[in-house]
């Protein structure tokens, strides 16, 4: 159904301030829905990347980006998806966060075909994979030897459009094979910001 309490006391507030009450009201009786519709569970089934945000129970913040074959964040119900976690640095900063604070933002976007995103809000648990597959028999099959761990299982509270007018529109280009989950650390990229060497160099200049 169309959301008519939407929003947090901080955008109401700022609404009341800035005068945009009409237009805040018309997106979220027109946009917001308390669950997926057809056109959006077809949507997040072609989306290869996700935008995930958490925050643990400081309201310390995540961002945090995913990525998988097309269909990688599978719909379970309109109200339920639930996304991979695979093998990764573990330092597990988004799960932790989920952990303490339940509380998730999903953005997908097509940067490619008709350049619109599609936000998601809502309740996130974590669940391993092989106890979520006994339930839910038909995720998406482990693929080039890279299997899934654990899951996030999110309970839908909200979704609603991110608008076209400023995204970017992309070409896919071929790229050599991607390395799924390897501990190669060019290949994932190495100490790129120089973080590394910034502070082995600190270390020295302190020893001296």
């Amino acid at each position: 159904m169309p959301g008519t309490s939407c929003g947090g006391d901080g955008e109401h507030e700022l609404q009341d301030r800035y005068g945009t009450q009409d237009r805040a009201q018309r997106f979220y009786q027109d946009q917001v829905l308390d669950q997926l519709n057809r056109m959006m569970i077809e949507f997040i089934g072609r989306m290869d990347m996700a935008f995930i945000a958490t925050a643990d129970k400081h309201g310390e913040c995540d961002a945090s980006f995913r990525a998988g074959l097309p269909g990688f964040v599978h719909v379970i119900d309109e109200r339920t998806i639930a996304y991979p976690e695979f093998r990764g640095n573990g330092v597990l900063a988004s799960l932790g966060n989920i952990l303490e604070n339940p509380h998730v933002g999903i953005l997908l976007i097509d940067f490619v075909q008709d350049l619109i995103g599609l936000h998601i809000n809502g309740s996130a648990r974590i669940e391993d994979d092989s106890v979520l597959r006994r339930t839910v028999t038909d995720l998406p099959a482990n693929f080039k030897g890279r299997a899934a761990q654990r899951w996030v299982v999110v309970d839908v509270e909200e979704a609603y459009i991110h608008c076209r007018k400023h995204i970017p529109h992309l070409v896919p280009a071929e790229r050599e094979q991607r390395q799924w989950g390897t501990d190669n650390m060019r290949a994932k990229g190495g100490d790129y910001f120089g973080a590394k060497a910034e502070r082995e160099s600190a270390e020295v200049l302190a020893r001296r």
